[in-house]
């Protein structure tokens, strides 16, 4: 697919109502230069010359759709991503997470899972893993398997390890992972307590109600409207005083929520909802 054959706005957006008619993904408000970038990388690697041979293909393939899913949902995550995050919520969070009998967590847009073993390797570490019931959800079928799995390229554990001594962390990392070939299995003990479950953070709703929501790294995608909708369903999911974590380019100023929170710590985005 060269230059002058890319796909261009409006036929993303024939291709977006294509989509949601098809298979009941929503991407409207995506922000538009970001999704047509990934949209025309997926075009390029499927040897769709135009817009129309890729809707064809979308359209009468399933096997290509989730391919598709793959390419334009974000994916990027790592173990203790951005140590001094964690380091704010082993000091300010989970002491407060520790005065709850049952500790409820939701993990949205969890990708492949890591920054969920993150944050059960805390709990263990802090003695709360037992009492917490974790849910992870994201918008992607293929990336929930993965996280099911728990395993995670063996390559990547020396830069995790690292990440996780920054965060804070005092035990020998690799007590938390079986190495097997050229992978790490992060142990079952540790995934005990999470549920996987696909959640679409543009159409689904309140489905329980947590005392701590991260959604890092997922919002910076979407459009002012979808932020808001997003950000006021984490609202309404959040217990009274419960806290909610953004990615460190996310904010909630000028959202609709922004005086229903207050910053607990401004680089690490961290909020918690008011009482």
């Amino acid at each position: 697919m060269d230059e002058n054959n890319s796909i261009h706005i409006k036929e993303l957006d024939e291709i977006l109502q294509m989509l949601l008619h098809r298979y009941g993904y929503d991407f409207s408000n995506y922000t538009k230069a970001s999704l047509l970038r990934r949209v025309n990388r997926f075009a390029k690697e499927t040897d769709s010359a135009t817009a129309y041979d890729l809707k064809y293909k979308l359209l009468n393939s399933e096997p290509i759709f989730q391919l598709f899913l793959q390419e334009v949902t974000v994916n990027v995550t790592e173990l203790f991503r951005d140590p001094a995050y964690y380091k704010s919520l082993r000091e300010k969070v989970l002491p407060v997470l520790a005065s709850y009998p049952i500790i409820k967590i939701w993990h949205a847009g969890c990708s492949t899972g890591e920054e969920v073993f993150s944050m059960c390797i805390m709990l263990h570490e802090a003695g709360l893993l037992k009492r917490a019931r974790i849910y992870a959800t994201d918008i992607n079928p293929a990336n929930l398997e993965k996280a099911r799995s728990g395993i995670i390229p063996l390559a990547h554990m020396k830069e995790y390890t690292t990440n996780y001594l920054k965060s804070g962390g005092k035990n020998d990392f690799a007590d938390y992972y079986s190495a097997r070939y050229d992978h790490a299995i992060i142990n079952e003990e540790l995934r005990s307590q999470v549920i996987f479950s696909q959640h679409n953070l543009v159409s689904d709703n309140v489905f329980n109600e947590f005392q701590f929501i991260s959604c890092r790294n997922v919002m910076i995608y979407f459009d002012k409207q979808l932020q808001d909708r997003v950000l006021q369903l984490f609202y309404d999911s959040l217990s009274s005083l419960g806290f909610l974590t953004l990615g460190l380019k996310e904010t909630l100023l000028f959202s609709v929520v922004k005086d229903k929170f207050n910053n607990i710590h401004k680089t690490t985005k961290i909020y918690r909802r008011k009482d």
